[in-house]
């Protein structure tokens, strides 16, 4: 591969997207995973919640961590489903006194799961725009937000996602982080559509290095994800090689960024899985350099 050479010394950001563990032994992967990657000074890290705040303990748990114990920028996620506004307050409260600054601001998915019918809480927030609007009255948080380059799947045309991501702009959101995606050139025509409403925000692409490519699938399935059919040929023959598929898979998503990057784009978020390898190799791929002052740092 010729990216090394190509992206090096480019102006190429990062930031990556982690989950709480739901057992003693995926907390410990988490944290040799961040030990791993926090050494590729990224510009902040997420900590996923669950819908509903039903990992509201775990993400809180994971995020003071983060905050303690390694030098990143941590972001919580936070969602307004199934809670009435003073529910959420306390929520962001809790969250401000452990040191948090930053939200990821989601309305999130309904309690039924993928598919079922969303109904906003009488007494709560009706989406991510009054979310945003919310937290700016609470205090100066900086603000990310969710964007759709493919449509969310609830959302009746990608016209529609487009306003709503301009309501959460105006009200206050910094920045937006896309869902996951494979073609640049559908990307490319969304970021056209999105500044040509108006909306001035960075648009940073969510980039998800393949670890399974079936799983992938059904999970692009319920989130409106297309899976371009270039992917089963890149993939073919390596079912039984996971050695093979690895280095395809960083090979795709460092493709995929370097392209990006050819376009005028320069900030990624990297859905991390909790895993460090294929992460890692995507942005050896990408001639990336880590910073050893980090490693001093490293998360007990």
């Amino acid at each position: 591969m010729a990216l090394k050479n190509e992206a090096r010394g480019r102006n190429i950001r990062v930031s990556f997207e982690f989950f709480p563990p739901k057992s003693e032994e995926m907390e410990g992967q988490l944290w040799h995973t961040v030990s791993q990657l926090q050494d590729w000074d990224p510009d902040f890290v997420s900590v996923t919640y669950g819908a509903g705040g039903t990992t509201k303990a775990p993400t809180l748990t994971a995020v003071t961590r983060f905050l303690s114990q390694t030098p990143l920028a941590t972001a919580s996620h936070l969602t307004c489903v199934g809670a009435t506004k003073e529910e959420t307050h306390q929520v962001v409260d809790t969250f401000r006194k452990a040191g948090v600054t930053h939200f990821v601001a989601l309305r999130g998915d309904a309690p039924g799961g993928a598919g079922a019918p969303y109904q906003p809480h009488p007494g709560g927030y009706a989406n991510a725009a009054e979310l945003v609007a919310g937290l700016k009255e609470i205090g100066d948080f900086e603000i990310s937000v969710s964007a759709y380059p493919e449509k969310h799947p609830e959302s009746r045309d990608t016209a529609a996602d487009i306003d709503m991501l301009k309501r959460k702009a105006d009200n206050g959101a910094d920045r937006a982080l896309t869902q996951f995606f494979f073609d640049n050139d559908n990307f490319e025509r969304y970021l056209e559509r999105v500044r040509g409403a108006g909306i001035s925000i960075p648009v940073v692409p969510g980039i998800m290095p393949i670890q399974n490519l079936t799983q992938l699938k059904r999970f692009a399935g319920a989130c409106g994800t297309i899976i371009p059919a270039f992917l089963d040929e890149r993939f073919e023959g390596f079912d039984d090689k996971p050695e093979e598929r690895a280095k395809v898979a960083a090979e795709v998503a460092a493709e995929q960024i370097e392209d990006l990057v050819r376009r005028g784009i320069h900030d990624f978020h990297l859905y991390t899985m909790n895993r460090a390898p294929l992460v890692s190799a995507v942005l050896d791929n990408l001639g990336l350099s880590r910073s050893a002052a980090k490693s001093a740092g490293a998360a007990a």
